[in-house]
């Protein structure tokens, strides 16, 4: 596949502003407001935020990316899963927040909030484990009800190491041989989506199941790998829930130089983990015969139908 990069450091590839050039020189995510966090095999930090394949739309293939706008996703999960005009505030300092306030909040358990929660590990591999815990709490900081958040791109394959040279030496656009590992959408995202869904389901104050957050793009891999999105049944939120919030670029006419492209809310469409299992297990399998048929092509033999 051939591919250039997007986004570096935060801007547009094509933005030679002295802000856009700055963030690059210094190596800082505009996003997050530290150094930014994606690096080669080598330990040199690479800044990509998204690429965009020769034949296709732009795909954001960094995580941190979706937390644009002060984490704008967490606040729109937060408004469908407990109502409107709630505050967010870092997990740790959630009750007495609320206490003090004699007022409802959203506890935010995540990387740079309130630290990860501690929960049993599957075969001392973190399988529970999951981005984000929305906490709903009362005016005296009691538990209500929580949520839990996955965030999800895409893995890169190939290299986009010249662009990256070409964009911190003089700031141009050089193709490469980066592409998008779709393959990850089957073998690891959706086998992740249903184990914890499942183990959701049992929580008892889990009362909206789990949302993942994804770029448009792996959305519509996801439904193509799923059988379409009119086989997953809309239901409203549950413990079972599996809530697929698919944001993209809202692309303007005319960028403006020196700001981030912003994302827009593009679908929100809750159904059940149990229609996601069956889907992923309803394989369309090739017609009969056909490894019979490679052999006897491959060995020059003519196919007997």
């Amino acid at each position: 596949m051939v591919a250039t990069i997007f986004e570096f450091f935060g801007y547009r590839a094509d933005d030679a502003s002295d802000v856009a050039k700055r963030a690059a020189h210094t190596e800082t995510c505009p996003i997050s407001g530290v150094t930014c966090q994606k690096s080669f095999n080598d330990g040199v930090v690479s800044g990509v935020c998204a690429i965009k394949p020769i034949t296709s739309e732009p795909v954001i293939c960094c995580p941190i990316r979706l937390y644009a706008d002060d984490y704008r996703m967490l606040s729109d999960i937060a408004e469908r899963a407990f109502g409107p005009d709630l505050e967010l505030v870092a997990g740790r300092d959630a009750v007495n927040y609320a206490v003090d306030h004699q007022d409802e909040c959203v506890a935010v358990f995540g990387k740079g909030w309130g630290g990860e929660l501690r929960l049993p590990q599957k075969s001392k591999k973190g399988g529970y484990f999951v981005d984000w815990v929305l906490a709903k709490l009362s005016n005296r900081g009691d538990l209500i009800e929580f949520v839990a958040v996955e965030v999800q791109t895409i893995d890169t394959t190939g290299t986009y190491r010249p662009g990256y040279e070409a964009l911190k030496n003089d700031r141009t656009i050089e193709k490469t041989t980066a592409g998008l590992n779709w393959e990850n959408v089957a073998k690891r995202i959706l086998p992740q989506l249903i184990y914890k869904g499942q183990i959701l389901q049992r929580e008892e104050l889990c009362r909206s199941g789990l949302f993942f957050v994804c770029p448009a793009p792996v959305f519509e891999r996801i439904m193509e790998r799923l059988g379409g999105q009119e086989g997953l049944i809309r239901y409203a939120l549950q413990p079972a829930s599996i809530t697929f919030a698919v944001y993209d670029y809202d692309m303007p006419d005319n960028p403006v130089p020196k700001s981030l492209i912003p994302l827009k809310n593009m679908l929100n469409h809750s159904t059940t983990v149990y229609k996601v299992q069956e889907a992923f297990n309803n394989v369309t399998l090739p017609v009969e015969n056909v490894y019979r048929d490679a052999i006897l092509r491959a060995l020059g033999n003519t196919i007997n139908q």
